[in-house]
């Protein structure tokens, strides 16, 4: 439907006119809320506290003592955990301390500074360039821009990233070496890779004899309603004669503490022992102590999806309360859509062309802060200035509830004084 279809000029104004009243009695309130960043909320933190409430010995089942040096890619305990959310083999695993971006940015340096499989370093190369679905996540596009590397913006389909395009531009670009990917409950659409997407993926023809996939799992088990399951990338690549085509990231940021929780990368064999031998330079191992109370905390893969449970039954009214206000307040009038993602911990909402950044600024003005216009593409730039990342974890419910009535607000009175503009 057109924008405001059915609406007289007259109209227009006077429902302008109310919005503004109403944006003027929230700027009054002096508020300060927050949605800027997909932080979990105090209960949910809370369910972890039990992690370090630990009176027992410091030794693996297989009688390793934690306290000391050794066992540089993690504890048995651990990687079995990790294997089991990615579906990989504990050989295939590497643990690492708290952040899974800290590993992908190490992955990122290893192959610039030294090249994958004995290929040239990155740095030695002339140009080097980056596949981007987009909307995406900014800080794998800060990587990128990081390094110099020219990021080539992919669309984002409701099954994943655009692969006509993605399997037209490897094919025969050299310079092309990776592919940045956040296959379940993508952030900020919340899509799922489709099992066409995953096995394309897997079996595409590269130019590059280097080009990595960065599976950035994230949301591995981040389900607010029914658990989907994403096809193992490992196993296709494997299948399709790629073994070494995929690097898989994931950690327990948002299951324990996003600061002293568990990271976790896995890889075929050979890039696996790769890595460690270049790890083995850089250090004699992560914080096994934190491995070991988080494995004792949640004993099996079992144990983590109890405790997810617990996450999304805090999590889904917040969820289920966005899309009621922008229901109630947006839709029909064709000026904004977004997505219902079924889990992970963002919502992606597109307003009217050109109109991004202005929603941005004026919710600023009444005291919420929103995530910047145009952080979910490459450099910044949403070339068509309309995509916003709502963040609804971590306010509490009613401070939620103002904070999407505000943008509800900025959204009508933005595309309402564009129109009338024109």
């Amino acid at each position: 439907m057109g924008v405001y279809e059915g609406f007289s000029k007259q109209q227009l104004i006077l429902r302008k006119e109310e919005l503004e009243q109403r944006f003027s009695l929230y700027k009054k309130q002096n508020l300060k809320l927050d949605m800027s960043r997909g932080k979990p909320c105090s209960e949910q933190l809370d369910l972890s506290n039990a992690v370090f409430e630990y009176n027992g010995d410091f030794t693996t089942e297989e009688g390793f003592d934690c306290r000391n040096y050794g066992l540089p890619d993690g504890i048995p305990e651990m990687k079995k955990i990790f294997a089991d959310i990615l579906g990989v083999s504990s050989e295939n695993v590497i643990i690492g301390n708290s952040s899974s971006l800290n590993m992908m940015y190490d992955t990122f340096v290893r192959a610039y500074l030294f090249g994958i499989s004995g290929c040239e370093p990155w740095n030695r190369l002339e140009k080097v360039r980056f596949l981007c679905p987009s909307p995406g996540y900014d800080r794998h596009f800060a990587i990128c821009e990081q390094f110099n590397m020219e990021m080539i913006t992919i669309p984002m389909n409701e099954d994943g990233p655009d692969m006509d395009m993605v399997e037209e531009l490897v094919r025969d670009d050299e310079s092309i070496k990776g592919i940045w990917c956040v296959p379940m409950y993508s952030n900020p659409t919340g899509a799922v890779y489709s099992d066409d997407v995953v096995r394309r993926l897997a079996g595409m023809k590269t130019k590059a004899a280097d080009f990595r996939i960065f599976w950035d799992n994230a949301y591995a088990v981040h389900h607010l309603y029914e658990e989907n399951k994403v096809l193992n990338i490992l196993e296709e690549c494997e299948r399709a004669g790629n073994p070494d085509r995929v690097y898989l990231f994931t950690s327990t940021a948002k299951i324990t503490f996003a600061g002293s929780g568990v990271a976790a990368m896995a890889s075929s064999v050979e890039n696996v022992r790769q890595i460690k031998e270049k790890m083995s330079i850089q250090t004699i191992g992560s914080n096994k102590i934190n491995q070991l109370l988080h494995a004792r905390f949640f004993k099996n893969y079992d144990g983590i999806k109890a405790h997810m449970e617990k996450h999304a039954r805090i999590l889904r009214p917040k969820f289920e309360m966005v899309s009621k206000i922008l229901n109630d307040n947006l839709s029909g009038l064709g000026i904004a859509s977004w997505t219902s993602p079924r889990g992970g911990y963002f919502i992606s909402l597109d307003v009217h062309e050109g109109c991004a950044k202005k929603v941005v600024a004026k919710a600023k003005e009444a005291g919420v802060t929103l995530t910047p216009a145009g952080a979910t593409f490459p450099y910044g730039r949403d070339p068509k200035d309309r995509n916003i990342r709502i963040a609804p974890t971590y306010p509490p419910l009613e401070e939620l509830k103002s904070a999407l009535e505000v943008l509800c607000i900025c959204v009508e009175l933005t595309v309402l004084e564009k129109i009338l503009q024109n």
